[in-house]
């Protein structure tokens, strides 16, 4: 209904959100924390990221949801990356594989964010976003193509070759435009 008078609203500004914590769970300040069932508790690896525990939080003889763990969000952290070699490594990918320790490597790790600058041997800074799960997802290519840059016409005497390269091409490009705007955002 469009309005006709002035209308109060309750606003949440910078980069914090507050979420119900698991039970029995004690989350530490500086924590990277995760979603297990909806509730936060310390990052494990595969978890949803959500971003770091401003303070601690102890849920230890609590029930799900009893308390909140404030978080950062969204921004900006000076951490060790295992993995880090230089300069080179801006832009790179960082996952977590625990509630205190990132890695450039993958696997079952969650998705923090990116390598923002280097810093010194294996410290950087890095440009970290609480993940959700309709986050764009990193596409796997297991048509045994070829990717390339140009997509082959699949004329009438199929070609499975062509048709592979084709999906290889493509997977390739919808990824590097996935990490891309990871970047930016």
């Amino acid at each position: 209904m469009a309005l006709s008078a002035d209308t109060p609203r309750s606003y949440e500004l910078g980069d914090f959100n507050d979420l119900p914590v698991k039970a029995s769970t004690t989350i530490y300040e500086g924590a990277m924390v995760g979603l297990s069932s909806g509730y936060a508790r310390g990052l494990v690896a595969g978890d949803e990221f959500q971003g770091f525990a401003y303070r601690q939080a102890d849920n230890s003889s609590g029930s799900d949801g009893d308390i909140n763990v404030q978080v950062y969000h969204e921004g900006l952290i000076s951490m060790p990356v295992t993995g880090v070699t230089g300069v080179a490594d801006v832009g790179k990918a960082v996952y977590a594989s625990d509630d205190g320790t990132l890695t450039l490597t993958e696997g079952s790790n969650s998705k923090v964010g990116v390598i923002h600058r280097y810093v010194s041997s294996t410290t950087c800074i890095v440009k970290f976003k609480a993940q959700s799960t309709s986050d764009a997802v990193t596409l796997t290519d297991s048509t045994t193509g070829t990717a390339g840059t140009t997509i082959n016409d699949v004329t009438g005497s199929f070609d499975q070759t062509i048709l592979n390269n084709n999906f290889a091409s493509l997977t390739a490009q919808i990824n590097n435009l996935k990490d891309a705007l990871e970047k930016i955002s």
